[in-house]
């Protein structure tokens, strides 16, 4: 008669079967029921009037004349659905309408929503309620970045270049992870994107490095479980 599974070699199967799970199943495995959020600006191109989340950060990004760029601060979850958007609407003829075009330079309009009070660190709030707007004029080749330094300094990077402040908000931290889930505020009011915390050369600071340590860790259990099970059955 055939004999059951041992409980370790219950086990070995079960971490295997997980192991062969794709990438995203192995990423929700390991995630926590109650997942974190991330204090950040992400960065939104303005394209066709709605929002989207940029895939570059802003210094490899080089918007056309007549783009819209956004950025948003606050605390949203580690997932593309979940990113804050600015919450005012995507038009250049509002923000630019009195910035005439000019030979040898293009218009960009640069939305900059400093998020709401839940979202400010401890001790700071947000320099005003409503999203600023600026129309940035800047050389033809100008990227997202320079856009933004053109309108909204200061702003400060940290040693990876990720984009931590605008007009001096907040006065410290960077991409931190924010205890337990974020809060109302940070649920987005339209199209998502990447949650990544926004850094200038792209996904540095994505906060991708937990849940991938997670499936790392569950691959390694997986494969220590079976090399004892083999080993017994020898």
């Amino acid at each position: 008669m055939r004999r059951g599974l041992t409980p370790l070699r219950r086990a070995a199967a079960a971490a295997a079967a997980a192991v062969l799970l794709p990438l995203p199943a192995l990423l929700a495995a390991s995630a926590p029921a109650h997942a974190a959020g991330y204090r950040y600006w992400s960065y939104w191109d303005g394209a066709a009037g709605g929002w989207t989340y940029a895939q570059v950060g802003p210094s490899m990004a080089r918007p056309a004349d007549g783009s819209v760029q956004g950025f948003r601060f606050a605390v949203s979850a580690d997932a593309a659905a979940q990113a804050a958007q600015p919450r005012t609407p995507a038009d250049f003829a509002a923000v630019c309408a009195a910035t005439p075009a000019a030979e040898g330079s293009k218009r960009i309009a640069v939305v900059v929503d400093f998020g709401v009070a839940a979202d400010a660190p401890a001790g700071e709030a947000p320099p005003q309620d409503a999203p600023r707007t600026a129309c940035a004029r800047v050389a033809p080749d100008a990227s997202a970045a320079e856009a933004l330094a053109a309108v909204a300094k200061p702003l400060r990077y940290d040693g990876s270049a990720m984009l931590c402040a605008i007009s001096g908000y907040p006065r410290q931290g960077c991409g931190e992870q924010v205890a337990g889930e974020p809060g109302p505020a940070a649920a987005p009011t339209g199209a998502g994107g990447t949650a990544a915390a926004e850094p200038e050369s792209g996904s540095g600071g994505s906060g991708w490095s937990g849940p991938l340590a997670g499936a790392a860790a569950l691959a390694a259990v997986a494969g220590a479980a079976l090399w004892q099970s083999r080993r017994r059955s020898r």
